[in-house]
């Protein structure tokens, strides 16, 4: 599943082609894409057909665009968007339809663009932003904006505290400038959970998925299974700052890419997995210390650790 530093890339790709335009069109090809959009096709193509779109904003892994009337004024709705785990944004720009357009070769499960595109939101430049979705796990809809818990901005991007009612209840991410996080850690400690549960509960810390958890966990020097209330406010503390280092590094390299079911708004793909040191590395030895990388059954889930960096405690 695309984490923060994916969906930040894909983000930042749609940013020039997509605000200040106006979608002219919504083409649903598959309903199931729609799924949470309360009154079905009639009332998505009602809200965004002669609407533009404006600030193009991102909490953990929720995007959304703001949308505006033709005369600029807000509407008081967000535009939303999901990945989930397959999900892609493609930009198409003026030119070739997506029947001309050929799938990428790969040996991994890459989407096909002409038998997944669900979705396509047709803008008053002539181009195009494709949805995508193999697993059909994503989504795309309106939610109307309500003000946030505090007065700072809601998300990157945002020109203010409203935020979609979808996603009032995400925390903010490690990458937030408004995120207080000894405050989040602080939080975490009370809880008697796995700390790997935790980061990736959404509720309390956002973004942060498989991958970038047991990377700045091996980076902490935490083991996966400790409980949060084991945890001292130091280490805990330690363990966001490296999750926020992790994310940054990743940002950079434009994401992480194991197939082509994730890639950029271009189908270009993130470089950052030559840069993982425990994810996906099971057999191999820890870059720190030497020892083989194992991999255990977590949440129905893998998570890979060094034994001797990540004793348990």
């Amino acid at each position: 599943m695309p984490e923060l530093p994916e969906v930040e890339v894909v983000r930042r790709g749609l940013l020039p082609h997509t605000v200040g335009r106006t979608i002219t069109e919504v083409e649903v090809l598959d309903p199931r894409i729609i799924r949470r959009q309360v009154g079905g096709a009639d009332r998505l193509r009602g809200g965004l057909e002669g609407s533009s779109l404006t600030a193009l904003v991102r909490r953990g892994k929720f995007l959304w665009w703001r949308l505006a009337d033709e005369d600029g004024a807000e509407l008081g709705e967000a535009l939303m968007g999901h990945l989930g785990m397959s999900g892609q944004l493609r930009v198409r720009t003026p030119g070739p339809s997506p029947e001309q357009i050929l799938p990428p070769e790969s040996e991994g499960p890459a989407p096909d663009p002409l038998r997944h595109r669900r979705l396509t939101l047709h803008l008053d430049d002539g181009g195009a932003i494709d949805l995508i979705d193999q697993r059909l796990f994503g989504g795309i809809w309106t939610s109307e904006l309500v003000p946030g818990a505090d007065a700072s901005p809601a998300g990157a991007g945002s020109p203010d505290a409203l935020i979609p009612t979808d996603a009032a209840k995400i925390a903010r991410d490690v990458l937030d400038p408004a995120a207080d996080l000894p405050a989040i850690a602080r939080r975490l400690r009370t809880r008697r959970a796995a700390i790997k549960t935790l980061l990736l509960s959404q509720d309390l810390v956002s973004g942060i998925g498989n991958i970038y958890a047991d990377e700045a966990l091996w980076a902490a020097r935490a083991r996966f299974d400790t409980p949060g209330a084991a945890l001292s406010q130091r280490r805990t503390h330690t363990i966001l700052r490296e999750t926020a280092a992790v994310m940054e590094r990743a940002l950079q390299a434009g994401g992480t890419s194991f197939d082509e079911l994730y890639v950029n708004v271009d189908g270009r793909s993130g470089y950052f997995a030559r840069s993982l040191n425990v994810y996906g590395r099971a057999g191999y030895p820890c870059t720190r210390c030497g020892t083989t990388i194992v991999r255990e059954r977590f949440m129905n889930r893998s998570s890979h650790f060094c034994p001797i960096c990540q004793r348990k405690r």
